[in-house]
């Protein structure tokens, strides 16, 4: 009995100790199981949801563009591994060539890959299409020219750095930057007062511009930093279907003819949400130029939007619809302009400058059809005519140097269907508020203006209604 006793105690013992043992092992199961949830839940954030693009002027890097999820299969060429070095110093010129001539073979879209943390100088160079599919070339890193005119290759042309020629669907953008070195060439004797004595001396005087599209279709310029060009910093020149957007370009105030963005005999173009501030105009629009429209552009310091000059050696010139709305003109010698000169044919109709603030401006609205570089041009009495131009919402205060609108017309040729709508333009400082000037200017006010005016002639003169063929173009 006493034995009975003892193996039945050590039975219920050793089957207790086994439940315990079972009991740790299931719970030790259990929560090991949902500590791995939890892990796994922590790591989701490492997966980028989509989020709203950034409106910021100078995007981050963004790295190779990866496509993998897009359904689009882009092919990734990076200039490093065409033996670009990156250095500021080495001459990166044919590895950019190389690159471009691989990517531009590839049928589906391709991207060219400038690398952020390296500098890349490259040679004047011509990137020749047409490419088999669309192309992105990728700025992320910076490039640079050859630093001035005594190190330019004497058998390249001065006048022009990165030219992209028959070049359909492409894109130029990034978070990076394109840095003219335009100092030295800003310093030649030739350019105005930087000879002996303030003079401006004789001589060769070629001089870069920065990037050229030529005779290009359907482009995109976004995202990137732009500076110290030696003359140009864009031009397109027989070009369609152009988008310009977030572009920052900087020049010194008095580095000269270092306009941000020109354009001749192109059409359909869209310059939205920039800053260009240099020496000369913020954007210059040519002959042969029509459907451009302009938004959201901080212009200044500079010498602001200009259409012209045009007509210049007796040529024929033609720009129509033009808008250029909802945007910042500042410290700039002129706000919108039209300039013409003497001699030339042709003419500039349905332009619209609507919702404009000006800050400090000298020439805020001006109308110049005697424009001239120097002080002996003659009159001639053919001109480009001015027709057809609407001005609205144009306020902010003007430089009293000049008064605040200014309608100089040709005197056989005079500008007709000028509107002035809601003008409100108060002198910059002091009190002094100047009259508007007009000379063989027709037009009409919807509204009252500040300051009023009392120049514009009503109707339309005899001149142009006897010649129906004025406007032709």
């Amino acid at each position: 009995m006493e034995y009975s006793c003892v193996s039945l105690l050590i039975f219920w013992m050793s089957l207790l100790c086994f439940l315990i043992s079972t009991q740790g092992r299931w719970h030790h199961h259990h929560h090991h199981t949902k500590h791995k949830h939890h892990s796994h839940h922590d790591k989701m954030p490492e997966i980028s949801a989509p989020h709203e693009p950034s409106i910021a002027l100078a995007p981050e890097p963004s790295g190779p563009p990866d496509d993998e999820n897009s359904g689009v299969s882009t092919e990734v060429f990076d200039v490093r591994k065409f033996g670009a070095i990156g250095s500021g110093v080495t001459d990166d010129t044919n590895a950019f060539k190389m690159a471009w001539d691989t990517a531009c073979q590839v049928n589906s879209s391709s991207t060219i890959y400038v690398p952020n943390g390296f500098a890349f100088m490259i040679q004047s160079t011509i990137f020749t299409g047409p490419c088999q599919g669309g192309l992105v070339f990728q700025i992320d890193g910076t490039l640079m020219p050859p630093d001035g005119p005594e190190e330019w290759p004497k058998n390249n042309s001065k006048r022009q750095w990165l030219v992209f020629y028959r070049v359909n669907q492409m894109s130029l953008q990034g978070g990076g930057a394109i840095d003219g070195r335009g100092q030295k060439w800003w310093d030649l004797p030739c350019k105005p007062h930087k000879g002996i004595n303030g003079t401006t001396l004789p001589g060769p005087c070629d001089s870069p511009v920065a990037i050229r599209f030529f005779m290009s279709s359907n482009l995109t310029v976004q995202g990137l930093k732009v500076k110290d060009s030696p003359q140009f910093h864009f031009r397109f020149d027989g070009c369609q279907n152009v988008h310009v957007e977030l572009l920052h370009i900087t020049a010194p105030a008095l580095s000269p003819n270092t306009d941000g963005i020109h354009i001749a005999n192109t059409n359909g173009v869209q310059i939205y949400n920039s800053v260009i501030s240099n020496g000369d105009d913020c954007v210059s629009i040519g002959s042969g130029c029509y459907n451009v429209d302009i938004r959201n552009l901080t212009c200044g310091p500079g010498h602001g939007i200009s259409i012209g000059s045009l007509g210049n050696h007796n040529s024929k010139a033609c720009v129509h619809n033009v808008t250029v709305r909802d945007s910042v003109i500042k410290v700039s010698d002129n706000g919108v302009r039209i300039k013409t000169w003497q001699g030339g044919s042709g003419a500039v109709s349905g332009i619209m400058f609507g919702n404009i603030h000006m800050i400090s401006v000298r020439n805020p609205i001006i109308i110049d059809q005697f424009y001239c570089l120097t002080k002996d041009c003659l009159n001639q009495t053919s001109a480009v005519y001015v027709s057809d131009i609407l001005y609205e919402g144009i306020k902010g205060t003007y430089d009293t140097r000049s008064p605040p609108m200014h309608f100089g017309c040709s005197d056989s040729v005079p500008c007709t269907n000028i509107t002035l709508s809601d003008i409100e333009l108060l002198p910059a400082q002091g009190d002094i508020v100047l009259d508007p000037f007009c000379w063989n200017a027709y037009g009409e006010l919807e509204t009252l203006t500040i300051p009023p005016v009392y120049c514009l002639r009503e109707g339309v003169p005899r001149s142009i209604l006897d010649n129906k063929d004025m406007d032709h173009c």
